[in-house]
This record gives C-alpha cells, structure tokens and sequence, in this order.
C-alpha cells in the first residue's frame, strides 16, 4: 500500500473546488480544508474525513481514497445546501487532477447524505467520492 499521495489529492481536490466557477459562484470563498475559528459563513464547503485502503497490484503501489466533502448551510430548507452539492459533483467527477505526487485512475461519486443537525438546525450534505491512486513514485 501507498500512502504516500495522499497530500497531494487534497491539493488537487482544494484546487479543483476553489478554482470551480459554478461552486464559487454559490459559496465564494468558503470552501475549507480546516474550518476556520469563530463564526463561518452561513454556506460553507469543507474537506472531510478520508479512509484509504490498499490497491496496490503487480504494476505498482496504489490506494483507494473514499474522502469526504461536507457542505454545510443555515438555510432553512436543502435547496441551497443541494445547489452547492451539485456544484462539488459536478467539479469532481470524472475530473482530470494533476498530482504533485501520483495519478489519479477515476474518480467517482460514492454517496451523499443529506441531515439536519446541530442547535440551529443546520442542514449538512456529506458527499462521498471514492478515487483510485496510482502512486508511482
């Protein structure tokens, strides 16, 4: 197994997002790796938790990232927590990310779930996407 790329999907995810025009168009700038310290715009994006596991074959080391991507909205209803869903969609699948270290096989969407959560009722949408990493260092 190789961890070893891990790093660099996560910039090429952060870059992919932060540089999508439709998903800026609805969030701006808030789209997090770490959620910053006291208050946070009422529409956020924000990098989540990631699980790897072994891919590695007789070709080469190799991993597969499930990494999850939260979207997290203050409205009171999903509409505005969907539209910026559909943006992280649309920005990821299929997407061609350079790696710094690696190559990305395919990326796909895995899941999504969509809840209402906290005190003030926030809606969250957690989106899976599941990457396969050939890390040919």
């Amino acid at each position: 197994m190789s961890y070893g790329a891990a790093a660099a999907l996560q910039a090429a995810i952060y870059g992919r997002l932060t540089g999508h025009a439709a998903l800026t168009d609805l969030v701006g700038d808030a789209i997090f790796d770490a959620i910053p310290a006291g208050a946070v715009p009422d529409l956020y994006v924000a990098l989540g938790p990631e699980r790897a596991r072994d891919r590695s074959d007789m070709t080469g080391r190799g991993a597969r990232h499930d990494i999850t991507i939260a979207v997290v909205s203050q409205a009171a209803g999903f509409a505005e927590a969907k539209a910026a869903a559909a943006a992280v969609s649309d920005a990821l699948v299929d997407a061609d990310l350079a790696l710094a270290r690696g190559s990305v096989v395919s990326l796909r969407f895995e899941r999504a779930r969509a809840v209402r959560s906290g005190k003030n009722d926030e809606r969250q949408i957690a989106l899976t996407f599941r990457v396969r990493v050939d890390d040919g260092a």
